[in-house]
């Protein structure tokens, strides 16, 4: 379905503004943590539970939300869930307990789940052609990415001003908006072959990405020893293998696994998911690190990844600029080549490091990131047909949520593991719970050695996890030069030319 050029382009503005809104709200609840745990007397359980409702919310829908746009239309859907993402806002900011606030949390991670993988899936509908859909997918994952370290700015400015439920409240005029605009703008779109729903399919993706993401999230919380975390991991992998034989056999399945015998979403998919470990290294670090040791608070944290901002809005310029020029495997390839060079800048950073370095390191991982991760996306948008956009979309954004979490998790354990190794004499509770606890400790016992070496450890923990992301962005570096294409190629004749890339290579 074609629209006009400007309504296609303020309808991508309108979804944009609905995943700046996703974006602030993973990260604003952080900056609201400590108020929460006195104006609703929640436990240390209840502030986990309050980002971690949102977040298995957020895995576990994601599949059939897509199916149910591909079915019933994803402009509906959409609508809906930007409906329902502004009535749990409401409900987030008047709870009177942490139970009212978990439950919200669920709700609003429901309408997240349906909110990302639909607005992506609506692009190609909007944006035929494959040139102008690389831009815009550039624009789509760039105000998701802002959001995130605008989220503890926003939130400490409101923090500091209002109460703790502004933060939740921040939402509604952006939904409201978005919904009007997504209302006015953006076509309906939907799987003319209106294949039935897969409701087992449904049930079993939603348990297996459950258990893997709560699994995960216990890991990282209690260690690699914790036998419920290897229980619910187990439990989850089973369900998702036994989701992957249903979808073999169903007749209608949720996802179809032909999608990855396209070399441009299989390779898309990969690269997709290589970066997203990159870039989960940096957001679970980087604050931690400026609160804990150059010890600003949650606002001049945020404020200090402003760098990553202006590194991301440059990448995607140059994203814009040159991918019909160059092809999508140079400008993959030189941003995983960026991204690398930054987290392992970031991987030599001390706790006598100013803040000029960790600015410079971010900005440079932030231009990776705008170089190589649309295109990435756009590589395996690209090879959907539009009646599968949105089955494909969610796939994409669920395998994106489970990197993340798994990512989340894994570099966590590095990082923690180096950090108790590192204190030596100071392993002892609380200072081993975690560098924030560590802090308080050292400084509640006067001596600044003990402080110093705190501090030293979590940054020798920092480094060994960056090295990690980085590592993983070189390994894909040869990888992304042999599979995806050079030259003067269109993403169209990317997906064509990259299962014989030799062919494509000219030189």
């Amino acid at each position: 379905m074609k629209t006009d050029s400007a309504r296609r382009w303020l309808a991508l503005g309108a979804l944009a503004l609905a995943m700046l809104t996703i974006g602030l709200d993973m990260t604003v609840l952080t900056v609201a943590l400590p108020t929460l745990a006195v104006d609703l007397n929640a436990n240390n359980g209840a502030l986990q539970w309050f980002s971690s409702a949102y977040t298995l919310a957020l895995a576990a829908v994601m599949l059939p939300a897509g199916a149910l746009g591909d079915r019933y239309g994803r402009k509906k859907i959409l609508l809906a869930a930007l409906i329902l993402f502004g009535v749990a806002s409401l409900a987030c900011a008047f709870a009177t307990s942490s139970g009212q606030l978990i439950a919200a949390r669920v709700v609003l991670g429901i309408a997240a789940a349906a909110m990302m993988p639909l607005s992506m899936a609506v692009l190609p509908v909007l944006f035929p052609d494959s040139g102008e859909r690389a831009r815009a997918m550039s624009i789509w994952v760039t105000s998701t990415a802002i959001g995130l370290p605008l989220g503890p700015i926003l939130g400490g400015w409101l923090i500091d001003n209002f109460w703790w439920g502004s933060v939740f409240l921040i939402n509604v005029p952006m939904v409201v908006v978005g919904a009007l605009a997504v209302a006015a703008l953006v076509p309906e779109s939907r799987n003319p072959d209106r294949r039935p729903l897969d409701p087992i399919g449904a049930l079993l993706s939603m348990a297996g990405m459950l258990g893997l993401t709560y699994g995960f999230i216990r890991f990282g919380d209690r260690g690699w020893g914790d036998v419920a975390a290897l229980a619910v991991l187990a439990a989850g992998v089973a369900a998702l293998g036994a989701f992957l034989l249903w979808q073999r056999r169903a007749a209608f399945p949720l996802v179809d696994l032909a999608l990855f015998r396209a070399p441009g979403f299989r390779w898309g998919a990969v690269f997709t998911v290589l970066i997203t470990f990159g870039m989960f290294g940096l957001f679970f670090t980087v604050p931690q690190y400026y609160q804990s040791v150059l010890g600003t608070d949650a606002l001049g944290s945020g404020v200090r990844l402003l760098p990553l901002i202006g590194g991301l809005v440059v990448g995607t310029r140059l994203c814009d600029r040159l991918l019909l020029r160059l092809g999508a495997g140079p400008l993959v390839t030189s941003g995983l080549v960026t991204l690398a060079i930054g987290l392992g800048l970031g991987a030599l950073t001390t706790a006598g490091s100013p803040y000029w370095y960790s600015a410079l390191w971010i900005a440079l991982t932030g231009a990776g990131m705008g170089i190589a991760m649309p295109v990435g996306m756009a590589v395996a948008i690209d090879d959907l047909e539009v009646a599968r956009a949105g089955m494909g979309s969610a796939l994409l954004q669920a395998m994106r949520q489970a990197a993340g979490t798994i990512a989340v998790a894994l570099l966590g354990t590095v990082s923690a593991t180096v950090y108790r190794h590192e204190l030596g004499t100071l392993d002892v509770d609380p200072i081993r719970d975690s560098v924030n606890s560590g802090v308080a400790a050292a400084k509640a016992s006067g001596d600044p050695a003990v402080l110093e070496q705190v501090q030293a450890a979590f940054v020798g923990g920092m480094d060994a996890m960056l090295w990690v992301c980085a590592a993983i962005c070189a390994v894909a570096v040869p990888l992304a030069i042999r599979v995806l294409p050079r030259g003067r190629a269109t993403l169209t004749e990317a997906k064509v030319a990259v299962d014989t890339p030799e062919s494509t290579h000219v030189g």
